[in-house]
This record gives structure tokens, C-alpha cells and sequence, in this order.
């Protein structure tokens, strides 16, 4: 991965960013997983609107996770 700018963070919005991105891979990844199992079992999936929805929704996930990894590998946390 590139570094990037450094960003400066307070310990608690350090630890927030760390929060959120271990919520958004372990909680989010599993129940948008769950949904498109349950979508892909309404039939066709290419007229199926449930299950457009939850990909879509994966992908914002996704992005999210990455946009999250990177700002913490760029993170600098300041001593207060």
C-alpha cells in the first residue's frame, strides 16, 4: 500500500477508526452476507431487486474497509 499523508488523531479518534473498521469486517461483512444469501434465494437474480440492493451495499462496505485501513496505516497518534 502507498503511503499516504499523514493524518494526526487523538488516541480515542484513533481508536474510533479502529473500532469502526473491525464493526464494518466482522459484524457488516457478516450480515450483508446473510442478506444476499437470503435475496439469492427469491429466484432470478436478474430481476431480483433484494439482491441488487445487498451487492450494492457490499461494495459501499467494502470501499469503506479500505478507506478505514488506509487512514489507519497513515494515522499518527498524538501524546496529549
Amino acid at each position: 500500500m502507498a503511503k499516504g499523508k499523514q493524518t494526526l488523531y487523538t488516541q480515542q479518534g484513533y481508536q474510533e477508526l479502529v473500532d469502526e473498521l473491525y464493526r464494518r469486517t466482522h459484524e457488516e461483512r457478516e450480515r450483508i452476507k446473510e442478506a444476499i444469501a437470503t435475496a439469492r434465494g427469491f429466484g432470478d437474480l436478474s430481476e431480483n431487486s433484494e439482491y441488487d440492493e445487498a451487492k450494492q451495499e457490499q461494495g459501499k462496505i467494502h470501499a469503506r474497509i479500505a478507506e478505514l485501513r488506509e487512514m489507519i496505516a497513515n494515522a499518527k497518534v498524538l501524546d496529549e
